[in-house]
């Protein structure tokens, strides 16, 4: 164990975007769900800032802005995507990025279509904003972990690959800390000139 560098430490920032959940209507399963896969996925030492709000497009917008200026290296959103009148993530999202993303709600839907038709309406999109990465994310637990872990097949073996599995890469290249994942959840991808070699 003396032989491995410390994991780098990681702020991340989880929001569930919910009208009914946040007035108390029903209980939230989207911070609880994001947080137990992230807590399974990373070996880094993790801090959560958890927000838990109504769909409200302004009040989006400034949860995303205040979560990257506590320094939140990743922002998860969960909720709030699809094509309903009260769905407004995905513009709230965008009125905050310096760029967008768009090969993470290409692939989510990519998976989300495995199950059903409906994963084309939904309008997830990820954005970078300073040297922050936000992603929103389905609204269903079970949605959550099959985007962000892809598809395996009877035996294990990856068919799809899941968004995480570029998200610690992606922040490598925007000036993040080191993510490193648990295989077993989801393998990160790196060009081999880009992994951090133990310190022995």
């Amino acid at each position: 164990m003396s032989d491995q560098a410390p994991h780098d430490a990681v702020k991340i920032g989880i929001v569930s975007i919910s009208d009914r959940a946040s007035s108390g209507v029903y209980e939230d399963k989207g911070l609880p769900a994001l947080q137990d896969w992230m807590s399974r996925a990373l070996q880094n030492p993790i801090t959560f800032e958890a927000r838990l709000i109504p769909d409200e497009q302004a009040g989006i917008s400034a949860a995303l802005i205040e979560l990257v200026d506590a320094g939140c290296s990743l922002v998860l959103t969960t909720g709030g995507t699809g094509p309903a009148l009260r769905d407004v993530t995905p513009e709230a999202t965008l009125a905050v990025a310096d760029k967008e993303m768009p090969g993470f709600g290409e692939q989510m839907r990519q998976i989300s279509l495995s199950f059903v038709p409906t994963a084309i309406l939904s309008r997830q999109v990820a954005v970078i904003r300073g040297s922050s990465l936000i992603i929103n994310l389905p609204g269903q637990p079970k949605a959550i972990a099959e985007t962000l872990e892809g598809l395996k097949d009877a035996d294990g073996q990856q068919k799809v690959n899941g968004i995480f599995s570029a998200v610690p890469y992606c922040i490598d290249l925007i000036g993040g800390p080191y993510l490193e994942t648990h295989d077993e959840v989801c393998k990160a991808f790196r060009p081999k000139s880009a992994i951090r070699t133990p310190r022995s």
